[in-house]
């Protein structure tokens, strides 16, 4: 069995200890790591080596960030989303770990304020991601998508839906899109197991969002058929959301019935 966990970190330097504390406690054999928001070059990977993670990174100097955290050696690595090459924000790494699994980190753009450049490249983007997935899904390979997608897919993923009727993340394009993509035939990882609604991944720093248990579901793990054939548990560890300097995302995880 291998866990795979996806984790918004907002800063990897600033999340060091909390991020390795949980490494230490869960021992998943991937990470997937957004919003790493360091360049490469000063990336903590010595730190994570010396947990036994094998590292690469897409950074990006103040912003954006993705990451695999591999205890197997990842190999076919693409730094960029496929037919998107020409982006420079760093949004998306993919690699084969565990000689046959297909990992991706996606920090999916936030599109927010609608009706500006920023919701145009969101759209563009998530019709990029639909390709990929469609493509990737026609190899008939294990391949699990996560990360941060931007994304709140239902008004019982977020705790005040009226407050985001006009945003991105509900916005109905971005619903639309995110549907296509379901309809492709990917599993969520965390909802085929966990029908209970209401139940989230991020809560802003903001008018005590944490505390009042005011959150929005937008980080998810997607699996491909052959990835969900193989599903045995899924999470939200909310637990790392109430430390001491936490991101405000939490990590979310799968356990796949695939030998080590």
């Amino acid at each position: 069995m291998i866990k795979i966990a996806s984790w918004n970190v907002n800063s990897i330097r600033a999340r060091l200890k909390n991020l390795i504390e949980w490494i230490n406690k869960e021992t998943p054999e991937v990470l997937l790591l957004q919003e790493t928001k360091t360049l490469d070059s000063t990336f903590p990977n010595s730190e994570i080596e010396d947990l036994g993670y094998n590292v690469i990174t897409l950074g990006q100097k103040s912003y954006n960030g993705v990451a695999i955290l591999s205890k197997s050696m990842p190999e076919d690595i693409i730094y960029s989303l496929p037919g998107n090459e020409d982006d420079d924000q760093a949004r998306f790494i993919e690699a084969t770990v565990y000689n046959r699994v297909r990992v991706a980190s996606i920090y999916l753009p936030n599109g927010n304020p609608v009706n500006t450049d920023k919701f145009d490249y969101k759209i563009k983007w998530m019709d990029h991601l639909y390709s990929h997935i469609k493509n990737s899904l026609a190899s008939e390979e294990i391949c699990v998508f996560a990360g941060d997608y931007n994304v709140i897919e239902n008004d019982t993923d977020v705790y005040d839906p009226i407050a985001f009727r006009d945003d991105a993340l509900t916005h109905k394009e971005t619903r639309d899109i995110f549907k296509k993509i379901n309809n492709l035939g990917v599993i969520n990882a965390f909802k085929i197991l966990h029908k209970s609604t209401h139940q989230y991944s991020y809560w802003d720093y903001q008018r005590g969002a944490w505390q009042k248990d005011n959150g929005l579901l937008i980080d998810h793990i997607l699996l491909s058929p052959e990835a969900s054939d193989l599903l045995i548990n899924s999470g939200i560890d909310r637990e790392p959301r109430g430390k001491e300097k936490a991101s405000d995302h939490t990590p979310i995880w799968c356990e796949l019935d695939i030998k080590e």
